[in-house]
C-alpha cells in the first residue's frame, strides 16, 4: 500500500498545529496570559477546546469498540455529558468566574480551607500523570501501530515531544486555539469514516438488518453488567459532574472566558458538540460489526479504517486521531502545570513575580513532558485490562469530590471539617474497592459477606460511594462549628444573586437559555428514538 499521500497529510497537519500554537502565544505577558489565556477567550474557542480536550484517541478506540460489542448504550456517557455541561454553565460557572480563581482547588480553599485545596490539587496531578498521560499514549500507540504499522514507542515519543513544544511555549492560549483546529479535523475525519462505512454496508437500513435489534436500544436492564439503566441514571451523572464541573483539566477553559455569559455559551456549545460522538465514534463500531460479525471490540475502528478508506483519505482520518491525542495530551500537560504552579509553588512563595510564575509553569510542563517520555517504554506492558483499572482509579475517587462541590454550593452549613472528612473517607473506601477488585480478579479469592462490595457494577458503586460521602460530610459538619456566614455568603446558592451580578437579563442570557432548552430537548429526543 502506498502511504506517501497519507504521510504528507499527517506531516502537514502536525506542522500546522505547531505553527498555530506558537503564533497565538506571541503576546503572552503574565501568569494570567500563560495559565488562563488572558481571561479573554471567545465562547466558540472555549466550546471547541472543551470538546477537543475530552475526545482523545481512546475515545476513537473505546467508543467504537463498545459499539461493536454492545451497541449504542455507551453513547449514554456522551449525551449525559451534554446535560452536565448545562450544569457547568448555569450552576458552577457563575461561582468560578465571580471568585476570580486560577484553579478549581483554589475555589475549594475559598469555600472551605487549604486542606481541601491541597487534597484536590494533589489527587488531580497524580491522576493526570498515572492515568491521562499513560492511557492517551497507549491508545494512540495502538492506533498508529495497527493502521500504519508504526513502532508504538517511536510514534508515541514523537507525539509527546511535538505536543510538549507548543504547550510549553504558549500555555493555555496555544492549547485552546490549537484545539479549535483539532476539533474541525477530528469531526471531519470521524464523519468521513462514518459516511463511507455506512455506504459500504448499503446504508442505514442494511446495517440495522445485520445487527441484533438490541444494538440500537440504548436502555439496558438493571442487571446488565456494563450499562444498567440504574447505573446510567444515578451513577454516571456523578462521574460526569466530577469530570465536567470540578476537574481542572476541563474547567480551566471556562476560567479563561471574558465573562460569565461567554463562559456559559462556550459550555453550551460543547454540549451540542457532545451529541456528535454517538454518530461519529460509536456508530462506526456498529458499522464494523455489521461488515464483520467476528470483529472484537477494540479492533473495530482500526479495522474499519483499513477496509473502508483509500490512500489519502486514510491520512485525513489519522490526522483526526492525532488531533484527539494531541489535544488531550496538551490539556493534561497544561492543567497539571497550572495546578503545580498556582496551588503549590505560589502558595509556598506568594510574593513570586509574574515572570517567575510563567517560568515555573513552563518548567513544570517540561517535567510533565519528560514524564510522558518516560512512560513510552512502558507502553507495551499496558494491557487492555490494566487500562481498565487505570480508568477505574478515576471512577473510585470522583464521587467524594463531586459530593463536596455540590454540598459546598447548595448547603451553606457545610464546613471545612465536613469537606475533608468526606474526601478522605471516600478515598479510603474507593481504593479499598479498587485493590479488592484487583486482588479478587488475580487470585480468585472470595470475600464472603463483602462480595457485594467488590462485585457490584462500578456505576452502582459510584452511587453508593457518593451517598456515603454525603452522609459523612453532613454528619461532621453538623457536629462541628458552622462556617463564617460572611465568608460563604457569595460562594453558595443561597447568595447566588450577588454572585451573578454581571449576568445580565439581556440578549446574551436569553440566547443562552434558549440554546440550553434546545440542547436538552435534542438529547431527550435521541434517548426516546433509541429506546
Amino acid at each position: 500500500m502506498n502511504l506517501g499521500p497519507d504521510l504528507l497529510i499527517i506531516a502537514g497537519y502536525i506542522l500546522l498545529v505547531l505553527f498555530i500554537g506558537i503564533w497565538v502565544s506571541r503576546k503572552e505577558r503574565n501568569s494570567a496570559d500563560y495559565f488562563l489565556a488572558g481571561r479573554d477567550v471567545a465562547w466558540w474557542a472555549i466550546g471547541a477546546s472543551l470538546f477537543a480536550a475530552n475526545i482523545s484517541s481512546e475515545h476513537f478506540i473505546g467508543l467504537a469498540g463498545a459499539g461493536a460489542s454492545a451497541g449504542l448504550a455507551v453513547g449514554h456517557y456522551e449525551w449525559l455529558a451534554s446535560l452536565i455541561l448545562l450544569l457547568l454553565a448555569w450552576v458552577f460557572v457563575p461561582f468560578y468566574l465571580s471568585s476570580k480563581v486560577f484553579t478549581v482547588p483554589e475555589f475549594l480553599e475559598k469555600r472551605f480551607d487549604a486542606r481541601s485545596r491541597k487534597y484536590l490539587a494533589s489527587v488531580s496531578v497524580i491522576a493526570y500523570v498515572m492515568t491521562k498521560i499513560s492511557v492517551t499514549l497507549y491508545a494512540g500507540g495502538v492506533v498508529l501501530n495497527s493502521v500504519f504499522g508504526w513502532d508504538m514507542m517511536t510514534s508515541a515519543l514523537v507525539l509527546v515531544v511535538i505536543t510538549g513544544i507548543y504547550t510549553v511555549i504558549g500555555g493555555l492560549k496555544a492549547v485552546i486555539y490549537t484545539d479549535v483546529i483539532q476539533t474541525v479535523v477530528l469531526i471531519a475525519g470521524a464523519v468521513l469514516l462514518t459516511v463511507l462505512g455506512l455506504e459500504k454496508t448499503g446504508g442505514w437500513d442494511a446495517m440495522v438488518a445485520k445487527l441484533d435489534p438490541e444494538y440500537l436500544n440504548m436502555w439496558k436492564s438493571a442487571d446488565d453488567p456494563v450499562y444498567p439503566w440504574t447505573g446510567i441514571l444515578f451513577g454516571a451523572p456523578i462521574l460526569g459532574i466530577w469530570y465536567w464541573c470540578t476537574d481542572q483539566f476541563i474547567v480551566q477553559r471556562v476560567l479563561s472566558a471574558r465573562n460569565i455569559p461567554n463562559a456559559q455559551r462556550g459550555a453550551i456549545f460543547a454540549g451540542f458538540l457532545k451529541v456528535l460522538p454517538v454518530f461519529i465514534l460509536v456508530l462506526p463500531g456498529l458499522i464494523a460489526k455489521s461488515l464483520n460479525p467476528e470483529i472484537k471490540g477494540d479492533e473495530a475502528y482500526p479495522w474499519l479504517v483499513h477496509e473502508v478508506l483509500p490512500t489519502g483519505l486514510k491520512g485525513i482520518v489519522m490526522a483526526a486521531l492525532l488531533a484527539a491525542l494531541m489535544s488531550s495530551l496538551a490539556s493534561c500537560f497544561n492543567s497539571a502545570s497550572t495546578l503545580f504552579t498556582i496551588d503549590f509553588y505560589k502558595k509556598i512563595k506568594p510574593e513570586t513575580t509574574e515572570a517567575r510564575l510563567v517560568m515555573v509553569g513552563r518548567l513544570s510542563t517540561v517535567v510533565l513532558v519528560l514524564i510522558g517520555i518516560l512512560w513510552v517504554p512502558l507502553i507495551p506492558y499496558i494491557s487492555g485490562q490494566v487500562w481498565i483499572y487505570l480508568q477505574s482509579v478515576q471512577a473510585y475517587i470522583s464521587p467524594p469530590i463531586a459530593a463536596v462541590f455540590l454540598m459546598g454550593i447548595f448547603w451553606s452549613r457545610m464546613n471545612a471539617n465536613g469537606a475533608i472528612a468526606g474526601l478522605f473517607t471516600g478515598l479510603i473506601i474507593g481504593f479499598t474497592r479498587l485493590f479488592g477488585e484487583l486482588y479478587v480478579n488475580s487470585t480468585g479469592a472470595n470475600w464472603g459477606a463483602m462480595h457485594w462490595f467488590i462485585s457490584m457494577n462500578f456505576l452502582h458503586f459510584a452511587t453508593f460511594l457518593f451517598l456515603v460521602s454525603l452522609v459523612i460530610q453532613a454528619a461532621v459538619s453538623l457536629l462541628t462549628a458552622e462556617p463564617d456566614p460572611s465568608v460563604v455568603a457569595q460562594l453558595t446558592w443561597k447568595g447566588r444573586t450577588k454572585v451573578i451580578h454581571d449576568l445580565t437579563s439581556g440578549l446574551a442570557e436569553r440566547t443562552n437559555i434558549l440554546l440550553s432548552v434546545l440542547l436538552a430537548a435534542l438529547v431527550l429526543a435521541g434517548w426516546i428514538y433509541f429506546s
